[in-house]
C-alpha cells in the first residue's frame, strides 16, 4: 500500500485488538465500544439512567403530575349561587320559611326519594332512618351489572327483610345489566337513570311533589327536606351542598358536595340525573360519606365496579393490608390528588384527611345505634375483613 492512501476499512487500534479473534462475543463488544467511544460518561448518564427513569416516573406518577396540573388546562366550573340556611328545632316552619324569603303551605308536598342502589346496606339504613317521617315512597333500582359490566349479586333483594320498615312505602325495581366488555362505564350509568324515571312513575309520582335524586350515601338532612316540602315559593331545582366525609364521619373533607338535588317535578321535563342542573346551592343540607363501608371486601368491589374503575392503575391498590393501611391513615385509595382548579386549592388538601373528633350533627339513627355502627364513628378505623 502506497504512502498516503487512505483505506475506508481501515480501524481505529481499540477495534484492531479484537477483529482477529474469533470470538463472537468479543465481536459484539468491539462494535458497542466502538459507538460509545465519542460519548462522554454525563452523556452516557442520561440516555441509560436518567431517561428509563423519567419514562418509568411518568407510567408511575403521570396521573398525579396531570391532576396537579389541572389548572394550566382546565378553568373552574362557574360558582354556585349559595343560599343560606336557616334551622333551629325550636323555631316553627312558618318562621323558618321567612327566613328563607318562602311562604308557607297549606299541607306539605308529597317527597319521593329515589335511589340506584348497589351494596350500601348500612348508609341506605341511615339514609332512609333519617328521612322516613317525611318520605311519601322510597323508590329503589337496582341491577345484576355494576356499572364497569360486572355480574353482581341482587343485595338489596336478598336482603329486603331488613327494610320492613319501608316496605308500606316502598316501590322496588330490578333491571338486568347489558354488559357489554369496553363500554364506558358512565353510559351504563346513564341506563340504569333511565330506568329509574320509569319506575318513579310507576310509583305513582305527579306534578309538584318533590323528588330527592341522589346517589345513597348523599343523604340530605331529615330537616332540610321537611322544610322544602312545607314551605311555598321555593326554587323549582336546588342542589344540597352536603357535608363531605371519607371512609367514616372521623374523616372530614370539606363542604363541596353539591351533586344531590331536590326537584318540583314536571312530568315530562324531570330527568333523574346526577350532575349539575343549577346554579342554586341550599347551604349545610346533610351528608356525602363516601367510601363508608363496613367490611375491606365491599371496598375492593365498588373500586372495580364504580363509573371511576380506571382508577385502579395497579393490582395492588386491591391489597386488603394496603386498603385498611389507608383507610387508617386518612390517605386516598387510588394514591392521587386532589381534584381542583387552583394550585392553591391542590397543595391545601395534599396528603391524608386530618381526623375529625366531632360526633356533632350525624344523622340521629347512627347515634342512637353507634354500637352497630361504631366503625363510622371517630376513633374507629378498622373494619372487617369479611
Amino acid at each position: 500500500m502506497t504512502d498516503g492512501y487512505y483505506s475506508s476499512k481501515k480501524t481505529d487500534d481499540i477495534c484492531e485488538d479484537v477483529c482477529g479473534q474469533a470470538s463472537r462475543v468479543g465481536l459484539t463488544m468491539s462494535r458497542l465500544r466502538c459507538m460509545l467511544r465519542g460519548f462522554d460518561l454525563k452523556t452516557l448518564f442520561f440516555v441509560f439512567v436518567f431517561i428509563p427513569v423519567f419514562i418509568f416516573g411518568i407510567y408511575l406518577h403521570g396521573q398525579k403530575i396531570s391532576y396537579f396540573l389541572r389548572p394550566l388546562w382546565e378553568s373552574p366550573p362557574k360558582p354556585f349561587i349559595k343560599i343560606p340556611h336557616y334551622y333551629h328545632e325550636n323555631v316553627t316552619m312558618e318562621r323558618l320559611c321567612k327566613l328563607h324569603g318562602w311562604g308557607i303551605r297549606e299541607s306539605p308536598r308529597r317527597v319521593f326519594d329515589a335511589v340506584l342502589f348497589s351494596t350500601e346496606e348500612d348508609i341506605l339504613t341511615i339514609r332512609w332512618k333519617e328521612l322516613y317521617p317525611f318520605i311519601t315512597q322510597f323508590v329503589l333500582l337496582e341491577s345484576n351489572s355494576t356499572f364497569t359490566g360486572l355480574p353482581k349479586p341482587l343485595f338489596f333483594a336478598s336482603n329486603r327483610h331488613k327494610f320492613k320498615f319501608v316496605e308500606p312505602r316502598l316501590t322496588y325495581g330490578m333491571i338486568g345489566g347489558r354488559f357489554k366488555k369496553g363500554e364506558n362505564p358512565f353510559v351504563e350509568e346513564a341506563y340504569q337513570r333511565v330506568a329509574l324515571d320509569q319506575l318513579l312513575r310507576i310509583a305513582g309520582i305527579e306534578d309538584d311533589d318533590l323528588l330527592i335524586m341522589s346517589d345513597v350515601d348523599e343523604i340530605p338532612s331529615a330537616h332540610t327536606i321537611n322544610l322544602l316540602r312545607w314551605c311555598d315559593d321555593i326554587p323549582s331545582i336546588l342542589h344540597l351542598q352536603l357535608r363531605n366525609y371519607l371512609y367514616s364521619f372521623e374523616y372530614f373533607v370539606d363542604n363541596n358536595s353539591w351533586r344531590a338535588s331536590v326537584h318540583q317535578y314536571k312530568r315530562g321535563k324531570t330527568r333523574y340525573a346526577h350532575y349539575r342542573q343549577t346554579d342554586l346551592l341550599f347551604s349545610d343540607a346533610g351528608w356525602h360519606c363516601s367510601f363508608c363501608f363496613r367490611y375491606i371486601r365491599d371496598f375492593i368491589f365498588k373500586m372495580k365496579a364504580y363509573s371511576h374503575y380506571d382508577r385502579v392503575r395497579f393490582s395492588h391498590y386491591l391489597n386488603p393490608k394496603r386498603i385498611q393501611d389507608v383507610i387508617c391513615k386518612g390517605a386516598d385509595l387510588f394514591d392521587m390528588l386532589p381534584e381542583e382548579y387552583t394550585f392553591k386549592e391542590i397543595i391545601g388538601k395534599m396528603g391524608p384527611v386530618p381526623h375529625s373528633y366531632s360526633a356533632v350533627h350525624l344523622p340521629a339513627y347512627l347515634l342512637n345505634n353507634s354500637e352497630k355502627y361504631k366503625y363510622l364513628l371517630p376513633g374507629n378505623c378498622k373494619r372487617e375483613g369479611g
